[in-house]
């Protein structure tokens, strides 16, 4: 995210490393750097003026001074500045209510509201084991109404049946009506948009919050709008009570202003942050996390958590005992770790956490490439039969070439899949007896991280 702010934040970080000895100059001259930065992400100008002064305090304050490595010392300044912005720690999304809770979700036409609601609404599906229904207001966009029935079903909840001809606060009381008589935790009310702030507009979102009393009401905005984002968040502000904000489209190449002035501008902290256009694309949204994302050192933990997440344990023990026992790794298996990988949210998803100089070394590798060959891959042993995978040494030139139109790849391809399962296995008996964790010690392709089946 914030690509063009996290290159040049970590670059000043680097050089702000280096430092021996910190002076007022040097301070001054790195602080110039930060705030050019920030001011050129579309950062509010208040915003950038009140942490720069905070940074330039602390910097040049006895926790710099006396320390033995003054460099590092004022990176972790800078560090924690940027997510004091932001809003320290997590803001958990408050469902302290009688059911169900009501969430409003408001905001501008095109900022991902509707996407959001469902991504909201699995999120508490699958982390706080809700039972979730949701609802149109949006009364003016027929289309946005049938959006959200999709997305409602993708994510796993149910969805409350509106028509343009009715009023949206008649809509809320039937919605609420519903939930409450079929026993719903939560009701998440997805409401119009438009494409600019307008009085209508306000005073509709006002009066479906006087009937709606909603325990949390999220203003979703677009993170790569810039500074139009701060004048929308002002104005939502002034109109409704804020709970929280959820900020979207963080994956795009965006400036990243939004993220560190709307926190400040509302007075309401960010809560959620839209990390990718899946469904599942929704991440609870940490300060401190996010500011090291910007500078360049990455999001370790959130790679950690998004790997356990796509790793299915039942199945890496099944093939760790598979190993050991000496039955044989198969192409099944090939398979299933090809899977895994996917599941994962592929490799750009991951680069994406890694710190700058490790990513830059991933980056070497063509992502795009990457991951269409995980897919090839996955084409070449699909087109198989099944005796075919479990007793790969069977298939000779009429099958190859059989699995390759099936496929739409050329034999040379099917070859290399196979020659690459063979180096596998071969290593699988190596280490029969050995576990798993040796397996991914001797797979190690880039330092410090696994080589994954399919980055051959």
């Amino acid at each position: 995210m914030a690509s063009a702010l996290s290159d040049r934040l970590s670059r000043i970080v680097k050089e702000m490393r280096g430092q021996a000895r910190i002076t007022e100059s040097n301070v001054t001259d790195m602080l110039r750097e930060v705030r050019m930065a920030l001011l050129e992400a579309d950062v509010a100008l208040p915003v950038v003026r009140d942490f720069i002064a905070r940074v330039k305090e602390k910097a040049l304050g006895q926790e710099v001074v006396g320390s033995l490595s003054p460099g590092q010392a004022l990176v972790g300044i800078v560090n924690r500045e940027l997510a004091a912005t932001m809003g320290a720690g997590v803001a958990d999304i408050n469902l302290a209510a009688q059911p169900p809770a009501v969430i409003l979700m408001a905001g501008l036409q095109g900022a991902g509201k509707t996407t959001t609601t469902a991504k909201l609404a699995k999120h508490l599906i699958e982390k706080r084991k809700k039972k979730v229904l949701t609802v149109s207001g949006d009364v003016y966009r027929p289309a946005a109404i049938e959006q959200l029935k999709t997305v409602t079903a993708q994510a796993g909840a149910e969805w409350f049946p509106s028509t343009p001809d009715q009023k949206p606060v008649d809509i809320a009381r039937a919605a609420i009506d519903y939930a409450k008589r079929h026993y719903f935790d939560v009701l998440l009310v997805d409401t119009a948009g438009r494409l600019a702030i307008d009085e209508a507009l306000m005073r509709e979102i006002q009066e479906l919050h006087a009937v709606l009393k909603p325990v949390e009401t999220l203003f979703v905005v677009d993170a790569m709008q810039g500074q139009d984002a701060i004048n929308t968040a002002k104005a939502f502000s002034a109109a409704l009570p804020l709970t929280g904000i959820i900020l979207t489209k963080l994956d795009g190449d965006s400036r990243g202003g939004a993220a560190l002035s709307v926190r400040q501008i509302t007075g309401a902290p960010i809560k959620f942050a839209g990390v990718s256009e899946k469904i599942d694309g929704l991440e609870v949204f940490d300060a401190e996390r996010h500011a090291g994302r910007i500078l360049g050192m990455g999001d370790i933990l959130a790679l950690v958590e998004q790997v356990t997440a796509g790793v299915d344990m039942a199945a890496a023990q099944k093939l760790a005992a598979k190993v050991k026992s000496g039955e044989g790794f198969d192409l099944n298996d090939f398979l299933d770790q090809i899977r895994q990988m996917k599941q994962m949210g592929g490799l750009s998803s991951l680069m994406d956490k890694l710190p700058s100089g490790m990513a830059a070394k991933a980056s070497e590798m063509d992502m795009t490439r990457a991951e269409k060959d995980i897919k090839r891959k996955e084409g070449i042993i699909c087109s198989m039969t099944l005796r075919e995978r479990t007793k790969p040494e069977i298939i000779k030139a009429t099958r190859k070439r059989r699995i390759a139109a099936g496929a739409g790849v050329q034999v040379q391809e099917v070859n290399r899949l196979l020659k690459e399962f063979e180096q596998m296995q071969g290593m699988m008996k190596k280490m029969k007896g050995g576990g798993l964790m040796k397996m991914m010690k001797r797979m190690g392709g880039m330092k410090g991280m696994p080589k994954l089946p399919g980055m051959g």
